[in-house]
């Protein structure tokens, strides 16, 4: 690369170091650190992959009674599972620290795969259908998928979050099943392995400032809970309060704008209450109930009344503890599942079969506010519609250049939307995918001469950051370039005005 083109390319990747801040950077440097003195490998030294048995011989619990429509649906699930051998183009017995994750392919579908969500629908089936083997073959997934994913080594043992994310699926089954009170052997062995697995990049998951600093400690708390590993239970239940705080807004707004994201925080904070709860384990401490419960009535002020949701900021297509095998399109379970639990109230969706399987009492009926702002957005309801405004300040890094993008839907109807995301690692001839979804171009705003406001400085990373001034009535920025953009919205009745 020419001299020229690397020192714009430095002063962008200095000026996003700055904005970023001396926290992230400093928790980034150790991570660093950590991988060039071999601590973090030396953590992760190679160890036996566990044996069974996984589950204990014993009668799983009588199940609630679901609607036949959704047992149906359960069925049709269990007959597409993912393989349990499943890596794409990675090497499975490399070193997972050193792997590159995105010169061989997209590791999102691989990471997806890993995440054995087919836990809690295997335990599912199993407490409906005792008689039909789902037990055993929840034991035999478990033991193909150590069996294919030595520990430390290949992409599932690559990132922490995903770590986490595995091991609070295997608690959820564990607890449907009954036996998360006194765990077998091997499945001591694998939630000991994952609690190693997060422990090792901790500094990293705190750097990032968006879910990996929320599932990984709760992926600790979950480990902890389970093993009866008093020090580890509280060591990430401390470490999940000080990350709710910090991200998440009195208001309800997190700091990774985006309705994906923000649907997968809710998640995995409902299950990691729900698994306090009913090991009677000491309270998070503050202000976790109060900034989970504004979590949940920000998300629940946008949901449509089919479930789906804006697609708002970056989307992965994950549906994280899906007991209401809704899929990634409709959020309506996670929403009344996290309303119920930090909230005391429902948001509209009664009916909903997740709950009934987590014993969630009914709650009365939450009515979104008229007008609402929050944390990175502003919202309004009226006559059956529903909006979004895209607004500042920018306190942590915006994964997409989508400032003053306005949402409008009526009803389960989308009017104005986001375009999406596409994918993170596309294939070469969709590469153009990456800067197209992020940029403003393919958002509900403006842009000034086709001068992208914001200039990419990484994958995931901008830089020169537009400064934002709230309005009463919208937002204004004002860009690197000079210009400045003002957008206002109101609402009479069926009448938007933009």
């Amino acid at each position: 690369m020419p001299i020229q083109a690397r020192i714009p390319r430095t002063l962008l990747l200095a000026d996003a170091a700055w904005r970023l801040g001396p926290r992230a950077l400093g928790h980034y440097g150790l991570h660093r650190l950590s991988l060039a003195s071999g601590q973090a490998a030396r953590r992760l030294a190679d160890a036996v992959a566990p044996g069974g048995p996984f589950l204990a011989d014993l009668p799983p619990p009588a199940a609630p009674l679901p609607p036949q429509a959704w047992q149906a649906k359960l069925r049709a699930r269990l007959a597409v599972l993912p393989p349990p051998r499943h890596h794409g183009a990675f090497d499975p017995l490399a070193p997972a620290l050193g792997m590159d994750l995105f010169r061989p392919g997209d590791v999102r579908p691989v990471w997806e795969a890993g995440r054995l969500a087919c836990l809690p629908q295997l335990a599912q089936a199993a407490r409906l259908w005792p008689e039909e083997g789902h037990q055993a073959a929840l034991e035999a997934r478990l033991a193909a998928w150590c069996a294919a994913n030595p520990p430390f080594r290949g992409p599932h043992w690559a990132c922490g979050q995903e770590a986490a994310l595995r091991a609070l699926h295997l608690a959820l089954a564990l607890a449907l099943l009954g036996q998360d009170r006194a765990l077998a052997p091997g499945a001591r062995d694998v939630l000991a392995l994952h609690a190693r697995r997060i422990g090792a990049t901790t500094h990293y998951a705190q750097a990032q400032d968006n879910n990996h600093s929320i599932s990984e400690p709760a992926g600790l708390f979950a480990c902890g809970l389970l093993l009866g590993d008093a020090a580890l239970r509280e060591g990430g239940a401390r470490a999940l309060s000080a990350a709710l705080a910090r991200l998440v807004a009195a208001d309800g707004g997190f700091a990774q704008v985006s309705t994906g994201y923000h649907r997968l925080l809710l998640d995995v904070l409902a299950i990691v209450e729900w698994l306090r709860r009913r090991h009677g384990a000491p309270a998070f401490p503050a202000p976790f109930a109060e900034r989970a419960a504004a979590a949940a009535r920000w998300l629940a002020g946008l949901v449509a009344p089919d479930g789906a949701l804006p697609r708002l900021g970056h989307q992965d297509g994950s549906a994280f503890a899906d007991l209401a095998l809704a899929g990634p399109d409709d959020a309506s379970g996670s929403i009344e599942r996290a309303m119920r639990l930090f909230a005391g109230a429902s948001a509209g969706f009664a009916e909903e079969p997740g709950c009934g399987w987590l014993a969630l009492p009914a709650a009365p009926g939450f009515t979104p506010p008229t007008f609402w702002r929050a944390a990175g957005s502003m919202g309004w309801r009226r006559d059956g519609a529903h909006a979004l405004l895209r607004t500042g300040p920018l306190r942590f890094r915006p994964g997409q250049a989508d400032l003053l993008h306005f949402e409008l839907w009526d009803g389960a109807t989308p009017v104005l939307t986001d375009a999406g995301t596409g994918a993170y690692n596309p294939a070469p001839a969709d590469r153009w995918w990456l800067a197209y979804f992020s940029s403003a171009a393919a958002h509900n705003t403006i842009t000034f001469d086709e001068r992208e406001p914001m200039p990419r400085a990484g994958r995931f990373l901008h830089a020169r950051w537009p400064r934002l001034t709230p309005l009463p009535d919208g937002a204004a920025l004002r860009d690197a370039h000079g210009h400045r953009h003002a957008r206002r919205v109101s609402a009479e009745g069926r009448l938007w005005r933009v």
